[in-house]
């Protein structure tokens, strides 16, 4: 008896859980300590997402292949906006969607990435932050099977590439960063409130066509006078940037992607903290 109440009294927890400070900082180290799990649930999100489809995967080349061809025959034969000198239109728009689609699915699947695990949430313990940072990796897998597509494009139509191709993946970081950091947020917020992801598809929608993704922002169809305001979207300035490093002869204003960089930074810092502000509530509401 007295060997047991001699090691009762001198062990220790190897690890004691508590509940998060308001202002708990942001732990990337223990997020790589849970490089495991994250890797685990991308790879879970990619195997569920195409599982019972006769296609497959060969749906990330068709979504952007038919809203492509959609774009090219309104913007480019009926409305016949300006393609900075791209031929054919179908194919200056699939890069716009290229890179719209990479912000688009990250910030969808991020925002709801908290909610649909809430089993886990609700009984085991891990980083949520966990959650939507898994979401890009299938980003990035769908991205490299489109990209590979536009690649061939550009072949067949003797569209040469340039050398701001080697700038892709900055761009390619920066919209999905700015996904991640809004997709925190909303992630967090539609724990408590549901309603936002019925909110969330028709403003997407919206910023789809605010952003230069079926048209270039010269040709945005607002008045020269409110185009500065037309910037104030970071993903105009980011969009604009990607599609000059895939043709590298369309127009780049770099003041509005100097500000499209400042605010990925805001974003990502204010959706990082206000997530850890609401993630010891999770468990609870969830």
């Amino acid at each position: 008896m007295t060997i047991l109440a001699d090691l009762s009294q001198h062990s220790k927890p190897l690890l004691t859980l508590r509940p998060p400070r308001r202002w708990a900082p942001l732990s990337l180290a223990e997020v790589w300590h849970y490089r495991d799990l994250l890797l685990t649930l991308a790879q879970r999100d990619v195997k569920v997402r195409y599982k019972q489809t006769a296609l497959g995967i060969l749906w990330v080349v068709l979504q952007p292949l038919l809203a492509a061809l959609i774009f090219a025959f309104v913007f480019g034969r009926i409305a016949r906006m300006d393609s900075e000198g791209i031929h054919p239109y179908f194919v200056f728009a699939y890069a716009g969607l290229l890179g719209w689609n990479a912000f688009n699915s990250t910030l969808t699947r991020a925002s709801s990435s908290i909610v649909e695990s809430n089993r886990l949430v609700s009984k085991v313990y891990f980083p949520r932050l966990v959650l939507p940072l898994s979401t890009c990796l299938t980003t990035l897998i769908d991205f490299t099977v489109a990209l590979v597509l536009l690649v061939m494009m550009m072949a067949f139509f003797h569209i040469a590439p340039h050398w701001p191709a080697l700038l892709l993946p900055a761009w390619l970081a920066l919209l999905i960063l700015l996904a991640i950091g809004i997709g925190l947020y909303t992630s967090a917020l539609m724990v408590s409130y549901r309603d936002l992801q019925y909110a969330l598809p028709p403003f997407l929608q919206l910023l789809l066509y605010a952003s230069p993704v079926a048209y270039s922002a010269a040709a945005a169809p607002v008045p020269h006078r409110l185009l500065r305001y037309y910037y104030l979207n970071p993903v105009a300035g980011l969009l604009e940037g990607f599609r000059w490093s895939v043709f590298g002869t369309t127009q780049v204003h770099w003041g509005a992607v100097a500000y499209s960089a400042g605010m990925v930074v805001v974003v990502f810092i204010f959706g990082a903290i206000s997530f850890k502000r609401m993630e010891r509530r999770f468990a609870d509401v969830i």
